[in-house]
């Protein structure tokens, strides 16, 4: 008898000291980043503007949901390729659903401590896509004999020698 209302004793104060989103969810998130084309420069910077990665799409990073007691995570992410205009993408992270869990099975303490202070409360999005866009023009010049020019085009044309 006295084993039983150990172990019950044990499983509740597991229960009650343990948050849900802590147990079932991540406070660190792996987010994939791409973009079309590939091979462009990323630099992340997190919401206190320090920088957190710096590499080549495609990449893989490690990335913290939370950012301090209640506070969600932001992170800049900067797409930097040669003949292509910078582009900047923010990730912002969500809350977990699995942080109202807590109503069921974590308790109080999960919900107003643990996940808050883990960062567990917190999701990231997996993914990350950026199409950059190209600052080549797309104009051609052609030259022309001034005998194949239309005779509409003639008016405007101008004498350069």
């Amino acid at each position: 008898m006295k084993r039983i209302v150990t172990a019950m004793l044990l499983f509740v104060s597991l229960i009650v000291l343990t948050g849900c989103a802590t147990v079932v969810s991540e406070s660190k998130y792996p987010v994939t980043i791409t973009s079309e084309p590939q091979g462009a420069r990323i630099t992340i910077t997190d919401d206190a503007n320090r920088t957190v990665y710096v590499g080549s799409t495609p990449a893989s990073v490690s990335l913290e949901a939370g950012s301090g007691f209640f506070s969600k995570a932001s992170y800049t992410i900067k797409f930097e390729k040669e003949g292509f205009a910078p582009s900047i993408y923010t990730l912002t992270s969500t809350l977990d659903g699995w942080y109202w869990g807590n109503l069921l099975i974590g308790g109080v303490l999960g919900m107003v401590i643990i996940d808050p202070m883990t960062g567990a409360m917190w999701k990231l999005d997996p993914t990350v896509f950026m199409e950059l866009e190209s600052t080549q023009s797309s104009l051609t010049v052609s030259v022309m004999d001034v005998n194949s020019v239309p005779e509409s085009w003639k008016p405007a044309l101008v004498r350069i020698s």
